[in-house]
């Protein structure tokens, strides 16, 4: 005897019965046996063969007024792959077709799927319309794009059996300390969803920095790929409450401070092997907190230095001075440029036993085994200089510093590199040239700079042209000459352009290195200790035979690995 109570039939289920194409016992009997397996009621009659998938779609076409869409007749390679969760298909059986505007069309074989249409809308930013199809049609249309596009959570074969609100995400404190409730600080799993769905698609993606932005009537988050934003969704200005402090628990921050930015840290463990960390930080703006997080991936700083894009003469000059027993190499240029890669790419090639490398960064970007990495924390006293100091006392073979910032970390690390120490730094001017007048002006006497630098690389980071669409640009000879080549340069030319395709981004694919590798010379230092300004270390450094920054992008352009525009972009004055 069945004791279940009654369930109110559904409109789809009513209609069904009125028609006479259920009984009205059928009927209860598919509704609940669907609700107690977690399926779909259209679904269910379908696969247990309560009814045929062509009469209920013309019932409920009829009982909603919906127009019944041809799904076998649809060109399936118009679905808008990178707004599809394929967890999110599947748990509502529904598919995205297409969009128009700010439209997303959802095929659905039950118009009282209002779910599906508005966890798509949460998920997208965009609105949503039912398109009333064939179950059968609809069931296949599935497994087809199943099939063709769920590699694991979009081919990151380290999440092969992770589920987005399973990952093992952690805060890290100041101390480097870990916090386990930053996985589980929000309980709203849609929230949780979104957010470790966009952290995932950052990283899949190649993003190094996702920004997270709240105005008066719209919210918008945006990666940054490749050195430019776009943007890549917008949930609803309702959530941007919800959204930060997820990111800020996440991130072991302070939920309820709203008034002042905070820093934190997450990582994120893709397997027992390979984890990415996250630089966050908040800012109070008008409208909310905008929430900005730095990618920072270890395996960036194990690529080796033959994938930073360098000469063959500049990675000769870098490798020279790195096996150097003392000295200064100084890295310039502006944030962004990829000086942390290629200074952790040196620390690696020196990175043995017999070694001992001390580095003081703020913070630290990427955790290196055998390296003694110090987290600089001004606030309690440890600043560059006394990081320094401390390091000095350790016997210390390699000392490398975040950034030479004022006059005592200057003095301190010339010190150092004087005595015996490879110093290795950065610093934030335009050209090798310039990182010398900045060592002055913040009143580092010239002998000392002279006798202490050995090599300074200024650097940027340029798109990489998609192998896949560039095309040979055709450009006439004079606007090449006055772009600067040279006349020599224009017999072995592989110049391309910029096309665009499914594979990349308005023509773009990655990056590459631009560098000015300027070792210090006798000409060089005699310039220097003569107290010349950065256009006579400059005019000596072209003497001497160094590229400057522009030279070295025509360069890359001229092999074919980046557009005029780019150069152009990158390095225009």
């Amino acid at each position: 005897m069945n004791t279940e109570a009654p369930i109110a039939l559904n409109g789809l289920a009513r209609r069904l019965v009125r028609d006479g194409s259920l009984s009205e016992e059928i009927a209860q009997k598919a509704q609940q046996e669907a609700s107690k397996d977690k399926k779909h009621f259209v679904s269910h009659l379908v696969t247990n063969n309560y009814l045929d998938s062509a009469t209920i779609a013309e019932a409920a076409a009829d009982e909603f007024g919906a127009p019944l869409f041809d799904l076998s007749a649809f060109n399936k390679e118009v679905i808008p792959k990178e707004l599809i969760d394929i967890k999110l298909v599947q748990k509502h059986h529904s598919l995205p077709l297409f969009r128009r505007g700010n439209r997303l069309f959802i095929a659905v074989s039950d118009p009282t799927n209002l779910r599906a249409l508005d966890e798509i809308k949460f998920h997208t930013g965009i609105n949503t319309d039912a398109v009333l199809v064939n179950e059968e049609l609809l069931a296949q249309a599935l497994i087809d794009f199943i099939e063709a596009n769920d590699e694991p959570l979009g081919g990151l074969g380290d999440l092969e059996d992770a589920g987005l609100e399973d990952l093992d995400i952690e805060a890290v404190d100041e101390e480097g300390g870990k916090d386990d409730k930053g996985a589980d600080g929000a309980d709203e799993t849609p929230i949780v969803r979104f957010v470790n769905k966009v952290l995932i698609d950052a990283i899949k993606t190649g993003a190094s920095d996702i920004h997270f932005e709240p105005y008066e009537k719209s919210y918008r988050v945006r990666f940054r790929t490749d050195g430019i934003l776009h943007e890549v969704a917008r949930p609803p200005m309702s959530l941007a409450g919800r959204l930060s402090s997820r990111l800020k628990v996440m991130s072991q921050m302070d939920i309820s401070e709203r008034r002042l930015p905070q820093d934190g840290r997450i990582k994120m463990k893709l397997s027992k092997k390979r984890a990415i960390d996250f630089r966050v930080n908040t800012l109070p703006c008008l409208f909310g907190e905008k929430v900005v997080l730095r990618i920072l991936d270890p395996s960036s700083a194990q690529m080796g230095i033959d994938a930073l894009g360098y000469e063959p003469e500049q990675k000769d000059m870098y490798m020279q001075a790195l096996l150097q027993p003392q000295g200064m190499i100084l890295v310039t240029g502006p944030t962004g440029s990829g000086k942390t890669v290629s200074l952790y790419t040196g620390l690696n090639i020196l990175n043995e036993p017999e070694r001992n490398i001390s580095t003081a960064e703020d913070p630290v970007e990427i955790n290196l085994e055998g390296i003694n990495q110090c987290h600089v924390n001004p606030k309690v006293g440890l600043t560059f200089a006394e990081a320094l100091r401390s390091f000095l006392r350790q016997d210390p073979d390699i000392i490398m510093v975040g950034e030479i910032r004022d006059l005592e970390t200057a003095e301190i690390s010339i010190k150092a590199a004087q005595t015996g120490h490879m110093v290795m730094s950065t610093l934030h001017t335009n050209s090798a040239a310039e990182t010398i007048t900045r060592l002055m002006n913040m009143g580092v006497p010239a002998f000392n700079i002279a006798t202490s630098v050995n090599l300074i690389i200024a650097q940027r980071l340029g798109r990489r042209l998609c192998s896949h669409c560039a095309e040979p640009a055709d450009i006439p000879k004079e606007v090449l000459l006055e772009e600067g080549f040279l006349e020599s340069d224009l017999e072995d030319l592989n110049l391309m352009k910029a096309v665009g395709c499914d594979k990349c981004a308005n023509g773009y694919k990655g990056r590459v290195g631009i560098y000015e590798v300027v070792r210090i010379t006798p000409a060089l230092s005699q310039i220097i200790m003569d107290g010349g300004n950065s256009i006579d270390i400059d005019k000596i450094a072209r003497q001497e035979g160094f590229n400057d920054l522009r030279r070295s992008a025509l360069l890359k352009a001229a092999q074919g690995l980046t557009s005029l525009e780019e150069v152009n972009r990158v390095t225009k004055d």
